[in-house]
């Protein structure tokens, strides 16, 4: 038998102290390459050691970011959370109040009201919690860790620019731990992009002005190419011999198409004959509602490429503006954790069903992986990831 070691309590402490100055000089490193950054991109060097003076890491930003929602919910517990009944009264409540200041945003930048209330809903609660972190805390935490580094640098570096510009002022940059800001909730990028001084005082303010944070909202999904006069997408209704592998964000055929496979409105009625172009989700696979989204849904996710969140916008947007909730609720079902949707990408990869790197995020590859297996298997081919078909996959390895 090995003998045990005991090492006394001081060698501890000094590995323990070893570590964390080893992580401090790391993040020292770090911050000397984010100002070297920042200079290139021509932010003045007062701006940049001010702000560099007073920038800490945040171990609390790199937990909430391993644990998105978007990620570790079903879209029935994501869906109960976003579209409560207060927030959709609420909603309709301040489209009432502030209808001149959405009229005046809509004429000019062709976004209707109701979207731009329900990102609000969505983003802050209507301005109830813009977030405590300090704006540079987060965005060097994260710009010096692995995940995204690359990313965040560069929001670090524009979140500089509008200091040094004197469009924001840093006490005030206060926001989510992922460093966005204000009303809307726009990274710093989005803010100096596209932010808007739409109340004329001179400074771009999301925070306290609502001018600035809807016209800003609304240029930013302009320019991301917003197509004026149609819908985000809908729910509808599938036959029962519907082919489920034309399921899937990346198939998009025209409406008229879908209406020849079968496809009708969630109250029965026709699609509309167009030429418009949609893609099926089944967010909780072919027991759950299942919708055809259009180009702006496109939109929507570029803002926030989470499925969940866009299809909440536009559910939001729709009962905001006077619409019912939706026809068929999504299953009762319970979430699979990031370990288990790793074992179950582990597993498609294992059968020869492409599923990317194991990460725990069902993402495109990995429903893609679901639908060629459940395919293979003759299944409905959902491409729903459930604790079902790990279960499946468990016993198929089992049983040989």
């Amino acid at each position: 038998m090995r003998r045990a070691r005991y090492f006394p309590a001081s060698v501890f402490l000094l590995a323990l102290t070893a570590a964390g100055h080893s992580g401090a000089t790391d993040f020292d490193a770090c911050l000397d390459r984010l100002s070297s950054e920042a200079s290139v991109a021509g932010v003045g060097q007062g701006t940049i050691n001010n702000a560099i003076a007073s920038v800490s890491r945040n171990e609390r930003v790199l937990e909430l970011d391993r644990q998105q929602p978007e990620f570790l919910q079903t879209f029935g517990r994501y869906l109960e959370t976003r579209l409560s009944q207060q927030r959709i009264r609420r909603g309709r409540e301040l489209l009432d109040e502030h209808a001149e200041l959405l009229r005046s945003v809509q004429q000019e930048f062709g976004i209707p009201a109701p979207y731009l209330v329900a990102f609000w809903g969505l983003e802050t609660n209507f301005g109830g919690y813009f977030g405590d972190f300090p704006v540079l805390d987060a965005l060097a935490t994260l710009a010096c860790d692995t995940r995204r580094s690359q990313f965040f640098s560069a929001q670090f570096v524009e979140a500089l620019a509008l200091i040094d510009r004197d469009q924001m002022r840093q006490e005030q940059m206060r926001g989510s731990w992922a460093g966005a800001m204000g009303h809307t909730q726009f990274l710093p990028e989005t803010a100096r992009r596209h932010g808007i001084d739409y109340d004329g005082d001179g400074r771009i303010d999301l925070w306290n002005s609502l001018p600035d944070a809807m016209a800003s909202a609304a240029n930013y999904l302009r320019a991301m190419g917003w197509n004026e006069g149609e819908r985000w997408g809908r729910e509808v209704r599938l036959p029962d011999d519907f082919p489920l592998q034309e399921s899937g964000i990346d198939t998009r055929k025209p409406l008229r198409e879908w209406s020849v496979l079968g496809i009708r409105r969630a109250d029965g009625q026709s699609l509309p004959d167009t030429e418009i172009r949609a893609a099926l989700l089944l967010p909780s696979g072919f027991t759950g509602p299942a919708f055809l989204v259009y180009p702006n849904f496109h939109i929507i996710m570029r803002w926030n490429p989470s499925t969940a969140y866009a299809l909440s916008v536009g559910l939001l947007a729709d009962q905001i503006a006077g619409g019912d909730g939706l026809v068929r609720q999504p299953p009762d079902e319970e979430p699979l954790s990031r370990e288990q949707v790793r074992e179950l990408q582990g597993r498609l990869n294992a059968l020869g069903h492409d599923s990317g790197r194991p990460d725990g995020i069902a993402g495109r590859m990995t429903r893609g992986a679901v639908r060629e297996y459940q395919r293979q298997a003759g299944l409905p081919a959902d491409g729903h990831p459930n604790r079902a078909l790990l279960d499946r996959l468990r016993r198929q390895e089992r049983d040989g």
